[in-house]
């Protein structure tokens, strides 16, 4: 079963592709997104990565949680159950 994770404090040049690289370490990424508002377009600097199983998202969260992407510290967490990517 894949499970959700949500990245917080994505710089503005993040893009999906760096998003399953970076992830991809740990594990199959399914998917990976970077959210925008869907009003205006703009980028919201948050991701959600789909993780092909729990164990590699876990893995993910712990790797990656408070690290840097580029000048900014991310942060890694599970996904709320009603996140869409």
């Amino acid at each position: 079963m894949s499970k959700k994770l949500h990245v917080g404090n994505l710089p503005s040049s993040a893009t999906k592709e760096e998003l399953s690289n970076r992830f991809g370490k740990f594990g199959i990424v399914e998917l990976a997104d970077v959210i925008r508002d869907t009003r205006t377009g703009q980028r919201r600097c948050s991701g959600l990565v789909e993780m092909a199983c729990e164990a590699n998202a876990q893995a993910a969260m712990k790797g990656l949680n408070f690290t840097q992407y580029g000048d900014l510290t991310i942060s890694v967490s599970a996904a709320p159950a009603k996140a869409v990517v």
